[in-house]
């Protein structure tokens, strides 16, 4: 699983999330407020924030994300929510982004093999999208 940040005329930073898997091992809150608000989201949200005056951030849904605690994480980190219906994917603007992004890896010509050559070629694809992409997404 990948997380990235973006908003208009900006692509934020992408992380390959580590979690065991399986039975107890999936993304957890805490998983979740470690690997993505704590070390991706926090920087880039402030930098945002800096730049442009309020920021909003969206999530989806998902169980780590509507959590007790990572609802008290952002709201102890001064970070305001956009609502997010369930089930919405079509409202999420980096939907068509995980499209692009598949595209480019498929397009190598040599596909990865091992978890280690994926995750480099997946941040091969992202660094290779660019914010006009974004926009054009």
């Amino acid at each position: 699983m990948i997380l990235a940040c973006i908003m208009k005329g900006s692509k934020g930073p992408m992380v390959v999330l580590e979690y065991p898997g399986g039975r107890g091992g999936g993304m957890t809150a805490d998983r979740y407020q470690d690997q993505v608000l704590d070390k991706v989201l926090f920087d880039y949200y402030v930098q945002m924030s800096e730049e442009r005056g309020q920021v909003i951030f969206q999530q989806d849904g998902a169980s780590c994300h509507r959590a007790k605690s990572t609802l008290a994480w952002l709201k102890r980190n001064k970070i305001k929510i956009f609502l997010h219906p369930s089930s919405s994917p079509d409202l999420s603007p980096i939907k068509p982004l995980w499209h692009w992004l598949k595209t480019i890896i498929r397009a190598r010509s040599h596909p990865p093999t091992r978890l280690d050559e994926l995750k480099a070629a997946i941040q091969d694809a992202w660094d290779q999208i660019t914010e006009e992409d974004i926009e054009a997404h």
